[in-house]
């Protein structure tokens, strides 16, 4: 087969093949990101994985080559060289496919020759971030536990007591000397300050939560209405929506309270005066995921990103920035992203964070309703 392949290698131009139904089937299903390219790099097949992991649609990339993609010393290159050099499986590890178009860390590839289409390769790329979001994911969950312990604990010890110190302070206030009672208030100022603690921890409580079919659209404009009118009045939100969206299976209050806290986050992080934030939602086919502790596997199509042209996050708090108690801000409590995780998980969803100098990332993976409420 590959002598008369080399022979029509000779011979005058011809449409190029495409692959056959079989193997676009066997590429579509794999779980990780799989395209066909041809002798000039141009894509000629991409499967749902693939779409999620360059974030374009098949027919965007269709009508790309992976040079407009990725400069042209990059190591992918040389992959795909040996392999057409060889007419062999090349495999390597820890890419880093970086561009203004595309930054993907860690990323596994493995190339094999495709005898149907001259020079072709079949190229599949597995980001390991992909991976670290769900063990992120995972510990997460775990904070969120433990969140929601440390809350009944609080709720349980703290709160009684101080109810009664804060009462004693009231009556010491009434016969005390004026410097005594500037004390007697000090102590009922922080005694509420740590009640507004507790009942914020209390947040993390496991509640049942309602979910229905929710514009999400309608959603990012009342989040974008109440922070133009207040902590974002003088900045820029550019909205960047598909207007084919569906609907998020989700509780609106909830998404409001999310949305609020990242873009209140991203308001806090970029310069007053050359601050951007923007607001894009997209429909990715992705992966089906295991839930932990379940067989059922969950697919998370809607993407929604809160981003900003802020610092960006430092990166020995990136691992840890989704726990309880961690912040960058100065007095900070370190409780509005941990309760943003534990809220996401709650939606079904799945959350993570790419930031780096000038661009910060916060992204959204949510279900969409179930089929019998469509």
């Amino acid at each position: 087969m590959r002598a008369g392949i080399l022979a029509r290698r000779g011979a005058a131009p011809a449409p190029a093949p495409k692959l056959t139904p079989e193997a676009a089937a066997v590429l579509g299903a794999l779980p990780v990101a799989a395209v066909v390219l041809d002798e000039a790099d141009r894509f000629r097949f991409a499967n749902p994985a693939a779409e999620l992991f360059f974030q374009l649609s098949a027919p965007s990339l269709a009508a790309m080559s992976l040079r407009d993609l990725l400069p042209p010393d990059n190591r992918l290159f040389g992959l795909l060289d040996q392999v057409r050099r060889h007419d062999a499986p090349v495999r390597d590890h820890d890419l880093a496919l970086e561009s203004p178009r595309l930054r993907r860390l860690g990323v596994a590839a493995q190339g094999a020759p495709l005898p149907e289409l001259p020079g072709g390769v079949v190229l599949t790329l597995q980001d390991a971030s992909t991976a670290q979001m769900l063990d992120r994911q995972l510990n997460f969950r775990g904070a969120a536990r433990g969140a929601s312990a440390m809350a009944a604990m609080l709720a349980h010890e703290v709160k009684n007591p101080l109810s009664g110190i804060r009462g004693a302070a009231q009556l010491l206030e009434q016969g005390a000397s004026e410097a005594d009672r500037e004390l007697c208030v000090l102590i009922q100022d922080e005694a509420d300050r740590i009640r507004n603690l507790v009942e914020r921890m209390d947040m993390f409580s496991d509640r049942p939560v309602e979910r229905a079919a929710v514009n999400i659209h309608e959603v990012l404009d009342h989040v974008r209405r109440i922070a133009l009118s207040g902590f974002a009045a003088h900045l820029r939100i550019v909205q960047d929506y598909d207007p084919s969206l569906p609907a998020v299976w989700g509780n609106r209050d909830q998404l409001v309270q999310i949305l609020l806290n990242l873009v209140k986050n991203a308001a806090e992080a970029v310069d007053p005066r050359e601050g951007e934030i923007q607001l894009v939602t997209a429909y990715h086919h992705g992966v089906r995921i295991a839930v932990p502790g379940s067989s059922e596997r969950v697919h998370l199509p809607l993407q929604v990103q809160v981003r900003d042209n802020g610092p960006g996050i430092p990166e020995e708090v990136r691992a840890t920035l989704f726990e309880p108690f961690v912040t960058t801000k100065r007095g900070g409590q370190g409780l509005g992203l941990a309760l943003v995780a534990k809220l996401v998980t709650d939606q079904g969803g799945l959350i993570e964070c790419d930031s780096r100098p000038g661009r910060t990332t916060f992204r959204l993976s949510l279900p969409a309703p179930p089929r019998r409420t469509e």
